[in-house]
């Protein structure tokens, strides 16, 4: 990275060129039918492409049934290989390339009935799911982590199958691999239990799995958290040797973002959720709307800033190599600029991107410097939405594109 490198240049992450530093960061849309994508998630990422991103990323895709954790959610099979491929296509004709953000709930699956006690890293009451009747889990056997670690692996290979450039490994926000990483979530005293090292084994070894198997034609992100956020949770000290095990396990680049979907969200945003939206739009779902109102129990009023992440972003730059997409209120082109002049090789955004899927071209163009984004957080609850989430400041989606498979 040179002084004078700008969020403009291209970037190389593995096999994959960029021909901008910008990254529309995974976050759910709630355009799915199915289990597949819709012409709704299509629009969205066409757009996102249109407008001007290097590289977008699809949000959530399960990589097995009982991996979602909404009902709205993509399960990655073969079966929806043509849905897919419509969604890749859609975001190559307008010059962008596609990531397909792959995860795993673990314990983490708030809407949806599983049989049995859900996986995570160890045993124990199931506070994520309880509202669902998920009371409890289960620490997961050598067996289990071998077959998750090839349900990733066959995610990653049908997205390459589809004609994706780049699969990003989501090991943050409380989901399945950040239950390994996270004290908050392991207690267990194996080899994969105690130190940051053995917490971030597990995770690891699956990146090096998917890596040998699609790491020559697809770039292979990680997403992690640069802290949880909260007392007892991981620290960005635990973030440093989770950087260092995904470096030495062959990672293209990791995102940085923080926090934990019930812990600590507000952490994640920067900023608290607007519980009124969150009312409105989960009337017809009072369960749901229970558990997100519990959620917010003792939760602290944050103001937002920008590039609230920054601070733990640098201690994580300074102790790795690999190359690091910078997350976390960049909102304006001189937030990108110096985002980039800092050492961080990608800018990565949702809700500036959400408000408005032309930003990137604006900065370039020299039509914006500023995100109109307000960080209300209202865009947050229509992921439960028949529509799908949208900026309220903006014009509702088509609920119809949202009824319909992509390749329907």
């Amino acid at each position: 990275m040179t002084p004078t490198a700008s969020p403009f240049d291209p970037l190389t992450l593995g096999p994959l060129r960029l021909r901008n530093r910008f990254i529309r960061a995974g976050a759910n849309e709630g355009m799915v039918v199915d289990g597949a994508p819709s012409r709704a998630l299509v629009k969205h990422h066409r757009d996102l492409a249109a407008g001007g991103v290097g590289l977008t990323t699809v949000a959530y895709g399960a990589v097995s049934e009982v991996g979602r954790t909404l009902p709205n959610q993509v399960w990655l099979r073969p079966e929806i290989l043509p849905d897919l491929r419509v969604l890749a296509d859609a975001v190559h004709s307008e010059g962008g390339a596609i990531s397909y953000q792959l995860t795993h709930g673990g314990s983490f699956v708030t809407s949806l009935k599983v049989r049995g006690p859900t996986m995570s890293a160890s045993s124990g009451f199931n506070k994520a799911g309880l509202l669902r009747g998920n009371l409890f889990q289960r620490a997961m056997t050598a067996e289990d982590m071998e077959r998750v670690t090839q349900q990733f692996v066959e995610a990653a290979r049908l997205c390459r199958h589809a004609g994706f450039d780049a699969i990003e490994l989501h090991m943050g926000h409380g989901y399945l691999l950040n239950q390994f990483i996270s004290p908050l979530s392991n207690r267990r005293r194996d080899a994969y239990g105690g130190s940051a090292e053995n917490r971030a084994r597990f995770p690891a070894a699956v990146l090096a799995r998917v890596k040998e198997a699609v790491g020559r034609d697809m770039a292979v992100l990680a997403k992690i958290n640069v802290a949880d956020g909260v007392k007892g949770g991981a620290t960005v000290e635990d973030a440093i040797v989770t950087g260092r095990a995904l470096q030495a396990a062959g990672a293209d680049m990791l995102v940085l973002s923080g926090g934990r979907n019930v812990e600590s969200g507000w952490f994640m945003f920067g900023s608290n959720h607007d519980m009124d939206e969150m009312r409105k739009v989960l009337a017809a779902s009072p369960i749901t709307g229970l558990m997100l109102k519990w959620s917010q129990h003792g939760v602290p009023r944050i103001a937002f800033r920008e590039m609230y992440f920054l601070e733990y972003s640098r201690r994580i730059r300074a102790a790795v190599d690999v190359p690091l997409g910078y997350l976390g209120g960049a909102k304006s082109l001189a937030n990108a600029e110096q985002a980039v002049r800092e050492g961080f090789d990608a800018v990565v955004m949702a809700r500036a991107l959400i408000h408005d899927p032309a930003l990137v071209n604006k900065y370039r163009e020299g039509s914006a410097t500023q995100s109109g984004c307000t960080n209300c957080n209202r865009c947050v609850p229509y992921i439960y939405h028949p529509a799908g989430t949208w900026c309220v400041m903006s014009p509702p989606n088509d609920p119809d594109l949202n009824k319909i498979r992509a390749a329907g």
